[in-house]
Parts: C-alpha cells; sequence; structure tokens
C-alpha cells in the first residue's frame, strides 16, 4: 500500500542539503548547488535544492519540473519569447518538457522541486 509523505514547512526551511558542486553547463559566476531528495519511493525526481549566484542556458529541457520557490531571487528567460521574468521567494514555476532558456540566479535560491 502506498503511504503518503508529508514535509513540513519549518523542515524543508531548516534542511541541510549535501553540496553537489557546481551547476553543469555554468557559465557565469560560479552556481554551486546543494540538494536533498525527498520522498525517494515516489515516482519522479522530488528534493529541496539551493545555488548560488550565477547562471546557465537550459536547451530543449527533457523533461517537466513543478517548482516552489522558497527564498531567493532568479531570473528566468524564455528563448521561444524572449520573455525575461523576475521570481522569488513564493513564485511557483513549471518549466515544460522541451522547454529552452536560460536561468540567472541572482541571490541565493532555494527551492522544492518535482521533476518528471
Amino acid at each position: 500500500m502506498a503511504k503518503f509523505t508529508i514535509v513540513k514547512a519549518a523542515d524543508i526551511a531548516s534542511a541541510r542539503l549535501a553540496s553537489a558542486g557546481q551547476r553543469a553547463g555554468a557559465d557565469s559566476g560560479d552556481p554551486q548547488i546543494a540538494v536533498k531528495s525527498v520522498a525517494p519511493e515516489a515516482v519522479g525526481n522530488l528534493g529541496i535544492w539551493e545555488c548560488q549566484p550565477g547562471g546557465w542556458p537550459v536547451i530543449n529541457r527533457p523533461d517537466t519540473e513543478f517548482t516552489y520557490i522558497i527564498s531567493g531571487r532568479a531570473r528566468l528567460t524564455d528563448d521561444s519569447t524572449g520573455e525575461v521574468t523576475e521570481i522569488t521567494g513564493g513564485d511557483l514555476v513549471i518549466l515544460p518538457l522541451g522547454w529552452t532558456g536560460r536561468w540567472d540566479v541572482l541571490e541565493p535560491v532555494r527551492k522544492i522541486y518535482a521533476i518528471y
């Protein structure tokens, strides 16, 4: 029988994340990332992610990401429209399969994500 998972807000905000080095494909700054898996038995890749300032392109995203920004500030650029949007704590972002654009982290970002 499948069991649901609840991760309390205080646990998300204070979770210790494991260093995972520089974000692959970074082309500006030094976007060091840290991650913590959440609900490893669930379908998809679920977790908490943190990133230091820096930027990287995303080309033809191979999956969909549903992410809630807990804190920090970043800029997303959508290549198909040229739209540039700043995101901050409290924003919800959904990056679809095939999305091409750019992440630029302006202030350290912490987010909770589901990739599937």
